[in-house]
């Protein structure tokens, strides 16, 4: 088999180090490197994520001498025809487990093998590929995280390798890497060497306090990696590779494996990217009409007079990114305050995050709305006045990201409607009183329990 020529067909592995399906092609012989341009992935896709990925492929191009070839297409025709430029008789990739990567890759897989083409797919985006930790006693997939966890740190995953050094073929036709203009005004840098540079930074020195400052919004106490994850500019065993035994790495691990469960469940069960795992959840009573629009809008702008929650939407809207312990809050708001569907939120979300990705972004969501994968979570119903209080006592992150009301005291600021001066000009009331609707919410779930 040596020296034949192979194509590698890029996905969500944007990188050239511990890449077992790369270093498989360049095994073989000479290497095309291939991106294709999936208007099923595009389509969906926000301008934020659309530019980075861009920027992330610039990156790809460089590292590889200028030799990345993009076309777009259907992925099997786009295969299909460079391979019979390239006279490559094998397609390598990695493994996809959403629902829609699987479907794409059977049909590529059964097209390119009807042309006389070989498909092998190698490794996955995770640490742990989905279906290979099962419960102890039934061998069925976990439903809640904990165990999941515990089962997860035994199962183990692979040290991770080097960097491939591939023969890439030269002078194959490409197209210009799309420029797309992002909303956000100031994306991070991508590329593998941006992510390590990231990742670096992290486990250098704030990873030892991430159990203290993960959830403090106004530190820059988290990785800021999960762009990086998304697009694979760095994959999730060499992140464990370096963790140790402290606390706060443990916490930090545990995130990791946050993202590779909620793969697991969407692998699982793929209706519920776009459904309620709960089944029984569908049913509640959610808000539709012109008031439910008009306040659906006010979240999207920032504009609740919340201001944990305007300042974590702004951000959204501003960087393309939230931080974790903010974007549960505004979920929660919007779906147990404003009594809103999920799904609107997550659509949002999905339209402005550069990390956005599709299970851990459904997922979360549902874990906040109550119809995922936790045992009892209905109740949950953040107060958004406490967790303001809580996570961001001095008000640093609400000071940068709601200036109108930056010159208010500590003791008001987190309700400015309380100063006695008055509500600041410009800044509005709150768009309900979040007292009265935790009450609505747990109504309508007992008006629901009624029904099962």
């Amino acid at each position: 088999m040596a020296g034949m020529t192979s194509i590698f067909w890029f996905r969500r592995d944007l990188r050239l180090t511990d890449h077992p399906a790369l270093a498989a092609a360049a095994e073989e012989g000479p290497v095309v490197p291939v991106f294709v341009n999936d208007d099923r992935l595009r389509g969906p896709s926000g301008a934020n994520r659309l530019a980075f990925l861009a920027g992330t492929l610039a990156s790809l191009d460089a590292d590889i001498g200028g030799h990345l070839v993009i076309r777009s297409g259907d992925p099997a025709t786009v295969l299909a025809e460079i391979a019979a430029e390239t006279g490559a008789g094998t397609v390598y990739a990695t493994d996809d487990y959403g629902p829609y990567g699987r479907m794409r890759d059977d049909q590529v897989g059964e097209k390119l093998a009807a042309a006389g083409l070989a498909v092998h797919y190698r490794d996955s985006p995770y640490a742990v590929p989905p279906n290979s930790v099962v419960t102890a006693g039934g061998g069925t997939p976990f439903k809640v995280f904990t165990p999941f966890f515990r089962a997860w740190k035994v199962h183990g995953y692979p040290e991770p390798s080097g960097r491939v050094d591939a023969e890439w073929v030269e002078g194959v036709a490409t197209e210009t890497i799309e420029g797309v203009e992002a909303t956000a005004s100031d994306l991070p840098l991508a590329g593998e060497k941006a992510a390590w540079e990231r990742a670096e930074a992290f486990l250098d020195g704030p990873v030892f306090d991430y159990v203290d400052t993960r959830n403090d919004p106004s530190v820059d106490g988290t990785s800021r990696l999960s762009p990086d994850l998304k697009w694979g500019t760095i994959h999730p065993r060499q992140l464990l590779a370096r963790l140790g035994p402290d606390p706060s790495e443990d916490v930090f691990r545990s995130e990791i494996c946050w993202r590779e469960f909620y793969a697991e469940v969407l692998f699982q069960r793929p209706e519920t990217a776009r459904s309620s795992y709960a089944v029984k959840m569908a049913k509640m009573e959610v808000d539709t009409g012109d008031v439910a629009d008009e306040r659906f809008e006010a979240w999207c702008r920032g504009q609740t007079g919340y201001p944990m929650v305007d300042a974590g939407m702004r951000q959204l809207v501003a960087e393309g990114w939230m931080h974790n312990r903010v974007r549960m809050i505004v979920a929660s708001f919007l779906v147990k305050d404003l009594h809103i569907d999920w799904t609107r939120g997550a659509r949002f979300f999905m339209e402005h995050l550069i990390d956005g990705d599709i299970a851990s972004n459904q997922h979360g969501w549902q874990w906040v709305a109550g119809t995922g994968t936790d045992a009892s979570p209905y109740f949950r119903i953040f107060n958004p006045i406490s967790q303001s209080r809580k996570f961001d006592p001095t008000a640093g992150y609400v000071r940068k990201w709601v200036p109108e009301i930056a010159h208010l005291s500590n003791k008001v600021i987190h309700e400015p409607w309380a100063d006695p001066a008055g509500a600041p000009a410009g800044y509005p009331g709150p768009l309900v009183d979040h007292a009265t609707e935790r009450l609505e919410s747990l109504d309508r779930y007992a008006r629901l329990k009624e029904q099962w």
